[in-house]
């Protein structure tokens, strides 16, 4: 049974591979054409499954964990911009994790949370080509230059290029 179920997401991982590096709308496109069926025979499989090893054996226990979590997972079909899994997101926070001593100290709870949100955009900043230090410097510089509430989502790592960043910066 656990093959089976395998065999099938491992479907849904060749999908994905085929799709890296597409725009995201064509990858929504394909998802929505090609994913999204094997979705829906994988979740009817893991419904009918789902009784048959006990609730406390790890099987039994991982069909409840999927089907529980399951709108969650099918949210990345609806944006092209998703991944399928958060493997990136764990990634990128193991070196966070890895100093989470040295932040013992940040000013409470108050300042981990700021923490937290630095630590965010320069992911982020990273993820979409910027150096986080200069993305950062720049945002800063615009909205201290009277940058317009109304177009906050100009300052948004994805829709300022990194040429961009560097003219306000340089």
């Amino acid at each position: 049974m656990a093959e089976e179920g395998l065999r099938q997401i491992q479907a849904l991982y060749a999908i994905e591979a085929e799709l890296h590096g597409l725009p995201p709308e064509r990858r929504h496109a394909e998802r929505q054409a090609r994913s999204k069926p094997l979705l829906v025979a994988l979740r009817d499989w893991m419904e009918a499954q789902r009784r048959r090893p006990s609730g406390k054996s790890d099987l039994g226990k991982a069909l409840q964990y999927a089907l529980g979590r399951w709108d969650a997972l099918m949210r990345y079909l609806d944006d092209g911009q998703l991944s399928i899994d958060n493997n990136l997101a764990e990634r990128l926070l193991r070196g966070i994790t890895v100093t989470r001593k040295n932040f013992l100290f940040l000013g409470g709870d108050t300042g981990g949370e700021r923490a937290a949100v630095i630590y965010t955009i320069a992911e982020t900043a990273k993820l979409n080509g910027h150096n986080p230090e200069a993305y950062i410097a720049t945002v800063l510089d615009r909205l201290a230059k009277g940058h317009l509430a109304s177009r906050i989502n100009d300052l948004l790592p994805w829709n300022l290029s990194p040429e961009a960043q560097a003219v306000a910066v340089g």
